[in-house]
């Protein structure tokens, strides 16, 4: 995914509201950012850290800026939530994930009972729901999720056991926005709702597949499949 217009830089200088940020641009400007991230952000803000944003040109915004990185650790790390959908969206549209080469029709926000999954893709002989969610947070050298509790990505993984009951693919799509880690696995001491229900999906059939994306201000790609560890591990 290549950002389509050149992104604007600034240093953060703190986060607010959960959905605000306030920016301090390379001119001296201090502007408001929406930050997508509803999470806690552990271990990826950082007040006075580089970040970059996109503008954007609508009379009907609040906030002509969206925050779409920071820099940490070295690297820089993608905090826009709606960027995985993206992502999982195009790599499976154009078949460049194995086991996904088959599909021909792809399509997003798709409803299955009372959810809404982020991509649908079918053939001939399978349906397949995919839900999709975005990982920033740091543990050693493991991406965790969630941040906090998230009572909506729970729901979710129930769906998507009654998907693969009614014999159907289901898939947990995991995008991880950093590149300082190399495993991934459930935040257990944050949301052990989450992480038990997530190892009870992967028993019923649901596929769980993370990806790591490199991050940078040209545009936002998956580069590796991570190995997954569902075992408890306090954070």
């Amino acid at each position: 995914m290549q950002f389509s217009k050149p992104l604007v830089h600034g240093k953060l200088i703190k986060r607010y509201k959960r959905f605000l940020s306030d920016v301090e641009l390379d001119s001296g400007e201090i502007v408001v950012a929406h930050c997508t991230n509803s999470g806690s952000m552990k271990t990826c803000i950082e007040e006075g850290a580089e970040v970059y944003l996109t503008y954007v040109d609508d009379p009907k915004r609040k906030t002509k800026y969206t925050w779409e990185m920071i820099y940490m650790n070295g690297d820089w790390i993608g905090i826009n939530t709606g960027i995985p959908n993206i992502l999982a969206y195009e790599v499976v549209r154009d078949g460049k994930i194995e086991g996904f080469e088959s599909y021909t029709e792809v399509r997003r926000e798709v409803k299955f009972e009372d959810s809404r999954f982020d991509v649908f893709a079918t053939n001939d002989q399978e349906s397949c729901f995919i839900e999709v969610k975005n990982v920033s947070m740091k543990v050693g050298g493991y991406a965790r999720f969630p941040d906090a509790v998230t009572t909506r990505g729970k729901k979710h993984l129930e769906t998507l056991m009654r998907v693969k009951a009614e014999g159907m693919r289901a898939v947990m799509f995991y995008v991880i926005q950093r590149s300082d880690v190399s495993v991934f696995g459930p935040a257990w001491d944050i949301d052990p709702g989450y992480a038990e229900t997530l190892r009870k999906a992967v028993d019923s059939g649901v596929e769980v597949f993370a990806f790591q994306a490199k991050v940078n201000p040209e545009g936002i790609e998956l580069v590796k499949q991570l190995p997954i560890d569902l075992s408890y591990i306090k954070g």
